[in-house]
């Protein structure tokens, strides 16, 4: 049985990189040929990014598991370090005003990716460790809220408010399956919400994101133009959509069409049976998902797989709920689809784990 769970899980995976990579050639060729004159400029990093992905997966796959265990705490080190240099002018590369990446040739590291994978591993590796004291607040509770409030920190410093909620999402989900206490996890939520608040309303950018999700006609050639551009590009897809490459929008009119805004993009060539499709797939990944978790050989690998897992299905969420407007602007890419460099290469690296953990939980 879990056999088939393990090929389904990675069938679905893989019809999700292809449709991927056919979307990204369609909804980035005329942009890559007017900026950099080669229509599969983004399609070949793409491919490459592939490459790295799978080699990095199989890697992953060739050892047990479990031996991430003890390379949780290297591995966080590792992750803060990364996030403090990313930060000094001259290492870490600056977009937009925000310096989350380190730039080698033709490939972009986001240190907060690696970060993302390091806080789960170790907060498994704790669970797993420390399961009899996770009700204690001072023994079970502030440990693992000390490392995700490091690596928060250092992550709003890029700044990247959208990575540090989901990550903190995701903890607080793997410690709620835990049994932390629930007044523990409820403190901590309602002490975050004035900081959070202020993180959203002091800042321009943020405030004018949470302005234009309420009504983007407000500002529709400022702050509102890509909400409105996504919807647009979506409703004018109709049931079958226009057509393969027939897309109106990705023509200079939907900023982020190959990364942030793709699903966009399926919806207006694909339609609502596109659209609908992808969706079904991600659900049938989280089915099958559930069952490497259920089917898990130790704890370990169960809340390893738990946080991978609730990563993955989240920047889905969120990524589709800011395509049809009906959440905030995140900049989170679409998990398997999206043109996203590490982004994309760590959601390949996480689907190894689970393969690794649903194929160990094949021969206990």
């Amino acid at each position: 049985m879990i056999r088939n769970v393990r090929i389904n899980l990675f069938s679905t995976s893989l019809i999700l990189i292809c449709i991927g990579v056919v979307m990204i050639y369609s909804a980035s060729g005329i942009y890559a040929w007017e900026r950099y004159k080669d229509g599969t400029f983004f399609l070949k990093r793409h491919l490459s990014f592939i490459a790295i992905g799978t080699l990095l997966a199989f890697l992953v796959m060739c050892i047990d598991y479990r031996k991430l265990k003890s390379w949780s705490k290297p591995l966080l080190m590792i992750s803060l370090v990364l996030l403090l240099l990313v930060l000094i002018p001259g290492l870490g590369r600056e977009v937009s005003g925000a310096r989350r990446w380190f730039r080698f040739k033709f490939f972009s590291f986001q240190p907060s990716e690696l970060a993302n994978l390091a806080v789960i591993v170790y907060v498994a590796d704790f669970i797993s460790r420390k399961t009899d004291s996770l009700r204690f607040f001072w023994r079970g509770f502030l440990p693992p809220m000390a490392v995700l409030g490091s690596v928060a920190l250092l992550i709003m410093l890029q700044p990247d408010l959208g990575t540090t909620v989901s990550l903190g999402l995701v903890v607080f989900m793997m410690l709620f399956v835990a049994r932390v206490r629930l007044t523990h996890l409820l403190s901590i939520a309602l002490a975050s919400l004035p900081v959070l608040y202020v993180l959203i309303f002091n800042v321009p950018y943020r405030r004018a994101r949470i302005l234009s999700f309420l009504n983007p006609w407000l500002d529709p050639k400022g702050s509102g133009f890509q909400i409105i551009q996504s919807q647009v590009s979506l409703g004018s897809g109709g049931i079958f959509g226009l057509g393969l490459g027939h897309s109106k929008q990705k023509l200079f009119y939907l900023p982020a069409a190959h990364t942030d805004f793709i699903f966009s993009i399926i919806g207006e060539e694909l339609g609502l049976v596109g659209t609908v499709g992808v969706i079904l797939l991600f659900i049938f990944f989280l089915k099958y998902s559930l069952e490497v978790i259920k089917n898990a050989p130790d704890k370990f690998g169960y809340f390893l797989a738990l946080g991978l897992v609730l990563m993955i299905v989240l920047k889905a969420i969120v990524n589709i709920g800011v395509s049809c407007g009906i959440l905030p602007t995140k900049g989170l890419p679409l998990p398997f689809i999206s043109y996203g460099g590490s982004s994309f290469i760590f959601d390949i690296v996480s689907l190894g784990i689970l393969i690794n953990i649903a194929r160990t939980g094949e021969y206990p």
